[in-house]
């Protein structure tokens, strides 16, 4: 019987690390790997990230006032609204996180 060995859970925004730091930053990239880290940091880079986006979205849907009352009597103004919110969210987590 072999130990189970725990997997990183990477994401959305750990491969969009990953592939900014391969294309963009070789030489941090490489330094990643051959201290063996590199799962560890685009695995806490997509727990924080992650973490960001899912704020960002509840403030600015909160400050917009963008409610669940809105999503109920104009669903398309909803929608419309809250794809723009999340596109902003997306801008920000890549700034202030992914391609630093």
């Amino acid at each position: 019987m072999s130990a189970e060995i725990p997997q990183a859970f990477i994401g959305m925004w750990g491969e969009r690390r990953r592939e900014y730091l391969k294309n963009h930053k070789k030489a941090l990239y490489s330094h990643y790997q051959m201290n063996l880290t590199l799962l560890q940091h685009l695995e806490g880079t997509q727990l924080q990230a992650q973490q960001l986006y899912e704020t960002l979205i509840k403030q600015l849907a909160e400050k917009e006032n963008v409610t669940e009352q809105l999503k109920a009597e104009n669903q398309l103004e909803w929608v419309r609204q809250m794809n723009n919110i999340r596109q902003r969210a997306t801008e920000i987590v890549y700034n202030d996180i992914i391609y630093k």
